[in-house]
């Protein structure tokens, strides 16, 4: 239709922020951060994204595993501006119920959950922690 624009891509990364989240995290308030997790999304990396027009829908969760330990860890951020470069570039917007499911498909496999990892205020839980948070 004339006169109706598409969102223009460069504004695009502001929808993925959690400003809650960040403030729980900033004040590492654990009660703050599930209230966060609980009521707002959450940013994910991802391997494969979703379709461009639908961020809350698809896309493959990046996690990683420590060689090492073969350790899984799950990553969330409060904005996708906090994601570290060397992670894959895609991110997606996770709604609470997603967090929720996820967690418990995982959990047996997931050993721990890092917000913010790379700052400014990083925090970690483990899932099963998160997952009583936001059943609560």
């Amino acid at each position: 239709m004339a006169g109706k624009s598409r969102k223009k891509p460069t504004g695009e990364p502001l929808e993925f922020r959690s400003q809650a989240l960040a403030e729980a995290l900033e004040r590492q308030d654990m009660a703050a951060v599930a209230l966060a997790l609980r009521n707002g999304n959450t940013i994910v990396p991802l391997i494969k994204p979703g379709p461009r027009d639908k961020p809350l829908d698809g896309g493959e969760v990046w996690t990683f595993r420590d060689p090492k330990t073969g350790e899984v860890a799950l990553l969330l951020f409060s904005d996708a501006a906090n994601k570290p470069a060397n992670l894959p570039p895609a991110v997606g917007l996770q709604s609470p119920a997603w967090l929720r499911t996820f967690l418990r498909r995982y959990e047996s496999t997931i050993t721990t959950v890092f917000l913010d990892i790379a700052g400014p205020h990083p925090m970690q839980a483990p899932p099963g922690e998160l997952l009583r948070a936001l059943e609560a």
